[in-house]
């Protein structure tokens, strides 16, 4: 979106100066809960955007252990089944702007512009945004939560988790 801006100066025509286009944000929440149990990993977590008939669009983060030796964190990354199968097998790690660390329980935030990777120039109309945790010697989940793009107001919207996520929050802006 341009903005034209028009400015008349004395004794001169009116010049149109373009000025610059607002991007839109989406910004994530995510709950990873304190789980007491005998042998606690920290969970791997993808997010990712789908289309309203579940294609993917576009993977926008992975915490994942990519420290361990040989590169034995990344074997494990298939246990995030929908991701993998979407977008995981075809994406090499560590993917620069895209993974990260695993989380330690608590509340974590990411931001995401339009027109910057990794979300990019995101299309108008309805997704959801994907958030799929998978724990070793823990169990998995996957949360949903729609949202249309670009947003014409600031919007919140949320899913909450059961097992291994709180609760996801999207809070879109223009």
């Amino acid at each position: 979106m341009r903005r034209l801006l028009s400015v008349s100066l004395t004794g001169m025509a009116a010049v149109p100066l373009a000025g610059p286009a607002l991007a839109a944000d989406l910004n994530v929440k995510v709950d990873i809960p304190r789980l007491t149990v005998a042998e606690y990993h920290r969970p791997y977590v993808a997010m990712w955007v789908e289309r309203a008939d579940q294609s993917p669009v576009q993977t926008l983060a992975v915490w994942y252990d990519g420290k361990l030796k040989d590169g034995e964190g990344t074997k494990w990354l298939k246990d995030m089944r929908q991701w993998w199968r979407k977008a995981g097998r075809e994406l090499h790690m560590p993917a620069d702007g895209i993974s990260g660390a695993t989380r330690a329980p608590g509340e974590h935030s990411v931001r995401f512009s339009d027109g910057k990777a990794p979300l990019g120039k995101l299309p108008a109309g309805d997704y959801q945004l994907v958030v799929e945790a998978a724990r070793e010697v823990g169990g998995r989940e996957l949360l949903r939560v729609p949202f249309t793009w670009p947003p014409q107001s600031a919007q919140t919207a949320r899913a909450k988790g059961e097992h291994e996520l709180g609760g996801v929050t999207v809070d879109l802006k223009p």
